[in-house]
């Protein structure tokens, strides 16, 4: 007898752990219709949201900064020339350039050695490498064997490029050799034509703008500077596209020891004399700008 109810309990605790009973079987869990759609629902939810976050990652992707990008010339002045402008971009090292921050310190080392630009910036953005610096105008353009060099108005040497939008007046009869492009020339007679030219352009600026008074010269001769081949005859004598002569006479601020006039009424009788006519060709054999006693002749003393 003991040994059957051993039996028994040890029976019923095995099926109890197995769970074979029918009652077990009757309480099986079976998902309902509703929570096989809730459950949809929200891998739904979290399969869009995985959709929204790789098309954000391509969006960025798409707007990412270039690698490369090309030059672009920041405040150009107006007279400067399409073969200037190329000019400048060779130098700077090519067309399109790495945007990083590597390329702008190479870019400024490129043009140091070019005459044209001063006070150079170069700044590399997202997209593009920005050349900003100070121009340098050619005044006036000097013959040195079967070279043309130009100079501007703080006496830098320039290397010529063809500038048809400047009226650039030649010089001649300097005493010294034409320095390398980029260097000062230190001259005096060089100093004296350029600085003439110089107050001549800003008349024009003011007084002349829509027809300046250099296009209708040639060229300018300093070759009796200081009176050094002979010192009663005109130290500077320019000269209008039909050779006819305008004598300037003394360098400026000297007039007063030449007792000549003064430099403001040199430069008051040319434009008084341009104005009136609308030109300097054609219409005297000379105009003469330093004696103070002399008119300014008119066109038909000529005949």
């Amino acid at each position: 007898m003991t040994g059957e109810k051993k039996t028994k309990d040890k029976t019923k605790r095995i099926s109890f752990k197995l769970g074979t009973s029918k009652r077990k079987k009757q309480r099986t869990y079976r998902p309902s219709l509703t929570g096989i759609l809730k459950v949809s629902a929200i891998v739904c939810v979290f399969a869009a949201a995985g959709v929204s976050i790789y098309f954000a990652q391509m969006y960025v992707k798409s707007v990412k900064p270039a690698e490369t990008g090309p030059l672009e010339l920041v405040n150009v002045p107006e007279w400067a020339s399409s073969e200037l402008k190329a000019k400048i971009r060779a130098a700077a090292g090519g067309k399109t350039f790495r945007l990083n921050e590597d390329t702008a310190e190479a870019v400024a080392e490129n043009l140091a050695f070019v005459a044209w630009l001063d006070d150079i910036k170069i700044q590399t953005t997202h997209k593009q490498v920005l050349l900003d610096a100070r121009w340098r105008k050619p005044m006036a353009m000097v013959k040195s064997g079967s070279q043309n060099f130009y100079v501007d108005d703080e006496l830098v040497v320039l290397d010529f490029v063809p500038m048809p939008n400047l009226p650039i007046v030649k010089i001649e009869g300097l005493s010294t050799k034409v320095p390398s492009p980029g260097e000062t020339w230190q001259s005096d007679d060089l100093d004296a034509a350029v600085t003439i030219l110089a107050k001549l352009d800003q008349m024009d600026k003011s007084v002349t703008p829509g027809k300046p008074l250099l296009y209708e010269i040639d060229r300018i001769d300093v070759s009796n500077f200081a009176g050094r081949k002979n010192n009663r005859s005109p130290h500077i004598v320019l000269y209008a596209k039909d050779d006819t002569e305008i004598i300037w006479g003394a360098e400026f601020g000297t007039w007063q020891r030449y007792l000549e006039t003064t430099d403001e009424e040199k430069l008051a009788k040319l434009y008084t004399y341009y104005k009136e006519y609308g030109s300097l060709s054609g219409g005297v054999k000379y105009i003469n700008l330093r004696d103070p006693q002399d008119n300014v002749p008119q066109p038909v003393d000529k005949y």
